[in-house]
């Protein structure tokens, strides 16, 4: 297949990119700067600008290109570029996707179990409707704006991620050194569920998802959702560093900014990826401890 990937940069595009490569597919990036060669296809998400004579010749888009939800406080200003870099961006593929002659016949969008918002204890799976909250409020307008695609008939998949594990960058690149250290430590309660999963098994779920005949929301998340205290203490385990005090809501809503930190800390979701195990897909990670033991470089 002809696959083209917005957000092939970052942590989970710059992994996936040559995996997809590996089992044979032809890749070519969205940029938004001038494109460098064939394998680039320039374009503007803010302006809405994709030509759709570029997508004329591929066979699928994976969307992953959006700013990263949890790493400034949410201002005003920053909360309109989070909604706002994620329903640009994916109009402007999907409007530009229906309007190709012939159009791709798959858009693997990205997505977030921030969809279900708290869950509490409740395992959720993909029938599962929307949690109240800002975060899920973005997450719904996010997934609604892959209408365009849908409506002209292509098969469209919601990749509605957990919490992406990798040995540099994302969540573990700011944990885990705070473990190493000693300083990693339970937040508040640690009653609230982490979707754990590993980058590993993130862009083999995509792959997989390219060819599987499937469509709708999936979740990319471990069969074995934990909370914040036995993720504290799996973690502390492996890399051999003594309980510390929790860290107490109050502190962390000082630091992170109140809403920031009661919709992405202090609740969770107990999300199971019910429509990859019901497909057969095999989770090279599939445990906490796995998961852990991969981001730490510890073998089992």
């Amino acid at each position: 297949m002809k696959v083209a990937v917005s957000g092939a940069s970052g942590l989970i595009g710059s992994a996936l990119v040559p995996e997809l490569q590996r089992q044979g597919h032809e890749v070519v990036r969205l940029v938004r700067g001038p494109s460098q060669g064939a394998d680039e296809i320039r374009w503007d998400p803010a302006a809405g600008r994709l030509e759709p004579t570029a997508l004329a010749d591929v066979d699928a888009v994976v969307h992953l290109a959006s700013v990263n939800v949890g790493d400034r406080r949410w201002t005003a200003k920053r909360k309109t570029e989070i909604l706002q870099s994620r329903i640009d961006g994916t109009t402007t593929i999907s409007t530009a996707m229906a309007a190709a002659d012939p159009r791709p016949r798959v858009l693997l969008s990205a997505s977030a179990v921030g969809w279900y918002g708290d869950g509490g204890n409740r395992i959720v799976t993909e029938n599962d409707p929307a949690g109240a909250g800002w975060l899920a409020e973005v997450v719904v307008r996010w997934e609604a704006a892959t209408a365009a695609a849908q409506d002209a008939g292509v098969r469209v998949v919601h990749l509605r991620s957990g919490l992406v594990c990798a040995p540099r960058g994302g969540i573990m690149g700011r944990v885990l050194p705070l473990f190493k250290l000693g300083l990693g430590s339970r937040l508040d309660h640690g009653q609230q569920y982490w979707p754990l999963i590993s980058l590993v098994d993130e862009v083999k779920a995509i792959a997989f998802l390219l060819t599987e005949d499937i469509r709708g929301p999936v979740n990319l998340s471990s069969p074995e959702p934990v909370t914040n205290a036995e993720f504290t203490r799996t973690l502390r385990r492996i890399v051999g560093r003594p309980p510390v005090p929790p860290v107490p809501a109050i502190g962390l809503r000082l630091v992170l900014g109140g809403e920031r930190a009661g919709q992405i800390v202090l609740i969770g979701q107990r999300a199971v990826p019910k429509v990859l195990l019901d497909h057969g897909f095999a989770f090279q990670h599939p445990t906490a401890e796995a998961i852990l033991r991969y981001t730490a470089n510890r073998p089992a």
